[in-house]
């Protein structure tokens, strides 16, 4: 057996949520290893929806050019019946979600498509270009804990090893080894009558501007759909399988499905490259930390496809942690650590919810425009830990934008004129204060001496007014009116955008009494 020297996390799970955490650590300069017991990376577009939110947080790690250059919005949905087009809808028609205009506050509004072996390379692409790698082939077999540490047990190809970290991270998926050897439970069901095959495949004769789907009301579980994935030449076939069928995954067995189910002959698929047989489950970890041991994305939580929130909330969970992780290394308090399950545990709980109901009134076939509100946010910006033990609001009449919130975009000028956004100024893996009104000048200056480089402090002012060197002009008085309230307003965003402290005080105190909590 080989020993290697200790590392900080031992991130196990390679697929999106794990490298969102790799790649967050990384330029937090986290001394880590992520490990996948596949031989290869995942292949297959399976999750391919990237909220409003993600794209937010993908800006951060600078990844969102490489993500939008890959992507595209959501086709429209073409219904037929054999060669006859039925109707055209989008997603926000077809699904009831609302649909957001772009405005300075919400850079990213539309639901973006891209296939997930795509977004897991993007993702590789970037930790490389910080120093790291995924080993494949290298899967935990065994790990226990103790008050200092986890030991974890490699196999990989060259043999068995022996890892010693500070932390483990289990974003291993739904079949989550970390969580079946701590016992944790995970509570839910698993809709044994609701399986598909989901393959990607090429097709001769459907255009690339829709998605094709052929449904027979009688029979909603009698359909099948093509839709084209963007910046390829694939498209990924669904089809409804029943529960006691053993389905041939072959490509003649996909076209004579394709077939029967269409009624066309006018189409040929080709290629195929991938398919799998998809199980509905809906659990959830009822923890997500064991000692020394997280869980995160499918390991924590497994979703319907419906709404596409499993893949978005996992990255989610991984934005969260990282910096949590980083700080409590560099000697943060290590409560801050119980914050992860304090903020995570709730929200996915209420995105478990809401995909189900989705799920459920889609599956019963139920339209759009007849079916009950959804009361829930499927773009994942108003998602909040308000309330949460890293959100203070001391403002006698919190405004629209509350500590727990998400830190909206705005846009922006330096001191000297330059353009900017508001996410350029939030990017990286700082704090950010935002002084608004009274003494803002002489805070911003005292926090940037006290607290520089954790926390980059800014006067914000309206245009016209004068500017100092920490200084940014809240070009359309966006900061303002949605940060800002009435009087001297100071705003601490956290390193995972997100705001921890909103206070009307004028000193600088407040902001180092917070820091105290949540930062070496």
């Amino acid at each position: 057996m080989n020993h290697r020297s200790a590392i900080q996390v031992l991130v196990v799970g390679a697929g999106p949520t794990g490298l969102t955490l790799a790649c967050d650590l990384a330029r937090r300069g986290v001394r880590y290893r992520i490990i996948d017991a596949a031989a290869e990376h995942f292949s297959g577009s399976r999750a391919k929806g990237l909220m409003p939110r993600t794209l937010e947080v993908f800006d951060d790690l600078g990844v969102v050019r490489a993500v939008l250059a890959s992507g595209g919005p959501f086709p429209p949905f073409r219904g037929y019946r054999g060669e006859t087009v039925l109707r055209d809808r989008n997603i926000y028609e077809m699904a009831g979600f609302p649909r957001l205009d772009p405005t300075p506050d919400v850079p990213y509004p539309e639901f973006w498509m891209v296939p997930q072996w795509r977004t897991g390379e993007i993702l590789r692409d970037r930790l490389a270009g910080m120093g790291g790698r995924v080993e494949l082939g290298a899967g935990l077999t065994h790990f226990t804990q103790d008050d200092e540490g986890v030991t974890a047990t490699l196999t990989h190809p060259g043999g068995t090893e022996q890892v010693r970290a500070d932390y483990m991270v289990g974003a291993d998926g739904g079949r989550s080894f970390v969580r079946k050897s701590l016992g944790v439970g995970f509570l839910g069901e698993t809709e044994e009558s609701d399986r598909s095959i989901i393959a990607d495949v090429r097709a001769d004769g459907p255009d690339r501007e829709h998605w094709h789907m052929w449904t027979n009301p009688a029979a909603p579980s009698n359909r099948v759909s093509l839709c084209p994935l963007p910046e390829t030449e694939v498209f990924q076939f669904v089809a409804p399988v029943a529960a006691d069928e053993v389905p041939d995954l072959s490509l003649g067995a996909l076209q004579k499905i394709f077939d029967d189910r269409s009624g066309r002959t006018d189409v040929r698929l080709h290629d195929l490259s991938w398919a799998t047989i998809y199980r509905v489950n809906v659990r959830m970890s009822d923890r997500f930390r064991v000692g020394r041991v997280f869980l995160a994305g499918d390991a924590a939580h497994v979703h319907s496809p419906a709404g596409g929130q499993g893949l978005n909330t996992g990255i989610q969970d991984a934005y969260n942690l990282g910096w949590k992780l980083a700080a409590t290394l560099a000697g943060a308090p290590a409560r801050l650590l119980d914050s992860y399950e304090d903020e995570r545990l709730p929200i996915a709980a209420s995105v478990l919810g809401f995909s189900t109901q989705l799920h459920r009134r889609g599956f019963k076939g139920q339209p759009a425009a007849a079916a009950p509100a959804l009361d829930h946010d499927v773009h994942q910006l108003k998602l909040n830990y308000r309330g949460g033990p890293l959100s203070r609001d001391e403002r006698a009449t919190p405004g629209g934008v509350q500590a727990g919130d998400r830190a909206p975009d705005a846009h922006v000028q330096d001191a000297n004129g330059a353009p900017a956004r508001l996410f350029d100024i939030l990017r990286g893996p700082h704090f950010t204060m935002l002084a608004l009104g009274g003494e803002s000048a002489a805070t911003a200056a005292r926090i940037n001496e006290r607290h520089g480089p954790l926390v980059r402090a800014y006067q914000v002012v309206r245009p016209g007014s004068s500017t100092g060197s920490d200084c940014l002009i809240d070009v359309d008085g966006t900061i303002h009116s949605g940060y800002g309230g009435h009087g001297a307003t100071i705003v601490l965003v956290r390193p995972d955008g997100y705001l921890g402290l909103v206070t009307h005080s004028g000193t600088a105190d407040r902001v180092s009494d917070y820091l105290r909590l949540v930062a070496p």
